[in-house]
């Protein structure tokens, strides 16, 4: 006869039992998955749970793979989990690329997740292609106007390039480079505002989509703006340049002929300092010579009025210097 213990222990291990079954295995995800037509063992998802996989994140996209008829492999979905990609957006890439007609195989699809694009919205570009506005993009004509260009770029991704191909600033910088190139080969800025379609039809033709992971299907220009004139503000600043360096120019001779009338001043100062110098011996010699008898009154009296002669004469003329020697 079995006891009442017995029985309450049997009860006990049961609960717990059941706690870890709905612990460790989500019933109500493996029924969902059991009414949508997928199977998935009770193994597999208790496995899931001690591999650190979230169930829901496997078996829900499983499910939507099944009803849009694709076929997928749960250790394949679980293997891109563990990864580190994102499971429902590559399932929901391979829905809408298989009901657009694309072909996009699950491994292309996982490659291009974990290289970190989304590839479900490169199936949606490459179905509804995107536009991309450049910037107002700065180029200057030969006639030296600069013109303000605004772009709109058409593109459709290319899912064959996506993984290791350029993005759109690869996009926008190429057709601004080409944008620039146009412009500049122009000879006047009067065509270019005329025919606009010249710059995107130029563009377009130089196969700016190589290496890229879009396709462009077409580049329109926008609007075009008249910007400075280059040509002149150049023109003016080179004058302004040689002005200055012809100011300075004239400033160096201007300083060496300072300089130079410096030193002819200094010289003359010198040389008037020598002939005072020797003036200033005159008397001491007329002296010396009344004394040994070699120099008359007489002489001294004809050299006086010759002197005095010489200053009138210089007074006439109208010399400032017209002094008496040190001798009278």
């Amino acid at each position: 006869m079995v006891s009442l213990g017995m029985v309450l222990a049997l009860v006990f291990i049961g609960v717990i039992a059941f706690v870890i079954f709905f612990q460790f295995i989500p019933f109500g995800l493996w029924l969902t998955a059991l009414f949508s037509g997928v199977r998935v063992s009770f193994l597999t998802l208790f496995g899931m749970r001690f591999r650190r996989v979230d169930p829901r994140a496997i078996v829900l996209p499983l499910i939507s793979g099944h009803k849009a008829g694709i076929k997928l492999d749960v250790n394949e979905l679980e293997g891109h989990f563990l990864a580190g990609g994102n499971v429902n957006r590559v399932v929901n890439a391979l829905i809408s690329a298989d009901k657009a007609g694309i072909a996009l195989a699950y491994k292309q699809a996982t490659a291009i997740d974990l290289a970190g694009r989304d590839v479900f919205e490169a199936v949606q570009v490459s179905v509804n292609p995107k536009v991309i506005t450049t910037p107002k993009v700065a180029a200057m004509a030969k006639d030296g106007i600069q013109l303000l260009a605004l772009a709109r770029i058409t593109v459709r991704a290319n899912i064959n390039r996506l993984v290791g191909g350029a993005g759109e600033e690869t996009i926008l910088a190429r057709v601004g480079e080409g944008i620039v190139s146009t412009i500049g080969s122009a000879e006047s800025h009067k065509k270019v505002l005329e025919n606009p379609d010249m710059i995107s039809k130029t563009v377009l033709a130089k196969g700016l989509d190589a290496g890229t992971a879009f396709e462009i299907l077409s580049i329109d220009i926008a609007d075009v703006d008249v910007g400075k004139n280059i040509g002149a503000e150049l023109q003016t600043d080179q004058a302004e340049a040689d002005k200055r360096i012809a100011q300075a120019k004239a400033e160096e001779r201007r300083a060496l002929a300072v300089a130079m009338e410096q030193e002819y001043k200094a010289e003359a100062q010198k040389q008037r300092a020598s002939v005072i110098a020797a003036e200033a011996q005159i008397p001491l010699a007329m002296a010396e010579a009344f004394r040994s008898g070699n120099l008359g009154i007489m002489d001294y009296q004809r050299y006086r009025n010759v002197e005095a002669d010489t200053i009138m004469r210089r007074a006439i003329a109208g010399q400032s210097d017209a002094t008496p020697s040190p001798g009278t």
